[in-house]
């Protein structure tokens, strides 16, 4: 398996993603729409992404749990950052986890399934 998303790796995917839909790349409806897909080829142990696929299932989570590290009401600023810190991750993971997933899927897509003859 490969190697999980480090938090600065994951904004740096953000900027990049959000970027490159300006310059060309996959735009923000193709990698959303290339979710569900991701989702059911990782369930079938056809894509390799099922760590990184629970980390985010995790961080979304956390986000919507109303039990949170650092609450909102008593810590002001700092209850609101961590929520801030996760979404960015968040948003930074699964933008490079889908732009991975579609290439992985364009290469998928111009192999002949079979097997080596020997």
């Amino acid at each position: 398996m490969g190697k999980t998303l480090k938090r600065t790796a994951a904004f740096s995917a953000l900027a990049r993603a959000l970027a490159a839909g300006s310059r060309g790349g996959p735009s923000l409806g193709a990698r959303l729409g290339a979710l569900p897909r991701m989702i059911r080829a990782t369930t079938r142990g056809e894509y390799d992404g099922g760590l990184r696929l629970a980390l985010m299932t995790a961080a979304t989570a956390y986000i919507v749990s109303p039990v949170d590290l650092l609450p909102e009401i008593p810590l002001a600023i700092f209850g609101l950052a961590d929520d801030a810190v996760m979404v960015t991750w968040l948003a930074g993971s699964v933008l490079a986890e889908t732009e991975r997933f579609l290439e992985w899927e364009a290469r998928r897509s111009s192999v002949i399934p079979g097997h080596v003859a020997s």
